[in-house]
């Protein structure tokens, strides 16, 4: 019987595969961009992937991390940044591809912190929130040592804790959500409304860029996106009692330019007794976290 598993990170971005055995070594992976078309078009990308990774090999188990909303118990998934899957069976599909086969779904956010909780910056934590800052603002829950999903697989998803009341509109329906603020098209969208000349398919990489080159503009975009974050960490933080956050995704490649208000503004909101000493890590695995922790619905690590 292999040891070895399947993981699957399914996101706006990117559709992203990887053969991970039990120490979450990463044996081979595979990646795809995720269409902007047809719910159909959409898995055909996800079956690509698959075939890459595998080449024929067995495993003893699917792990799939994927954007939110998700629908653990019904294994079935609608992420606001895959407009084209609305109930979309993922689970599912999947089983149906590699038969006898078991497949766990979850949250790439709870995956993600699952990921760092196991191998990254969140080893030795009791009680953390991983969040992944990339197109959208996607988070997850390790409570007492566990992954927590909540009801439905989505808690933790620190992505739309209102920080601006009143503020942009979400496609979640709110208004003034983290991810309005801090996901990276939102971020890119600020600086050019305050007067930041960037070509037309200027990225959050390339703001940060301009910002770590001294350009004031810039600056202000990752400052306004760290105090965001800051601020749905520390009221989550506050109400779930947590050790440590810990902060990856696309964005957050972006290091202190994020980092440092999101930490100024946690130290400015966490003044209860009880959060003494919680802090704020990056993370540590990157694009692996949301691979790992798939992994690791699987391994039960």
């Amino acid at each position: 019987m292999t040891d070895l598993v399947l993981a699957l990170d399914v996101g706006g971005t990117k559709i992203a595969g990887a053969l991970v055995d039990r120490s979450g070594a990463v044996l081979r992976a595979a990646r795809v961009g995720t269409p902007r078309a047809s719910a159909e078009r959409t898995w055909a990308a996800v079956v690509d992937v698959v075939e890459q990774v595998l080449r024929g090999e067995g495993v003893a188990g699917v792990g799939i991390a994927c954007a939110g909303p998700v629908d653990a118990a019904a294994g079935t998934v609608g992420p606001i940044n895959v407009p084209a899957w609305r109930g979309f069976p993922l689970r599912d599909r999947v089983a149906d591809l590699l038969p006898g086969v078991p497949v766990e779904l979850a949250g790439d956010g709870p995956c993600m912190a699952l990921g760092e909780h196991w191998l990254g910056a969140g080893r030795g934590s009791r009680f953390m929130v991983g969040l992944v800052v990339s197109t959208g603002v996607g988070g997850g829950l390790v409570l007492d040592g566990r992954v927590f999903g909540g009801r439905t697989g989505n808690a933790g998803h620190l992505g739309h804790v209102v920080v601006e009341p009143g503020g942009e509109p979400c496609a979640c329906g709110g208004r003034g959500c983290a991810e309005t603020v801090a996901g990276g098209p939102r971020v890119v969208d600020w600086a050019r409304r305050q007067g930041w000349l960037a070509p037309d398919d200027a990225d959050a990489a390339l703001l940060a860029a301009a910002a770590g080159a001294g350009e004031e503009i810039p600056r202000a975009a990752f400052e306004r996106a760290g105090r965001a974050v800051g601020l749905a960490i520390a009221a989550t933080a506050a109400v779930v009692d947590l050790d440590l956050a810990v902060v990856g995704g696309g964005v957050a490649r972006a290091g202190e330019l994020l980092l440092d208000p999101v930490r100024r503004t946690v130290a400015e909101h966490c003044g209860l007794s009880y959060l003494d000493g919680f802090r704020v890590e990056r993370a540590e695995l990157d694009e692996r976290a949301g691979l790992v922790g798939a992994a690791a619905l699987v391994l039960g690590a």
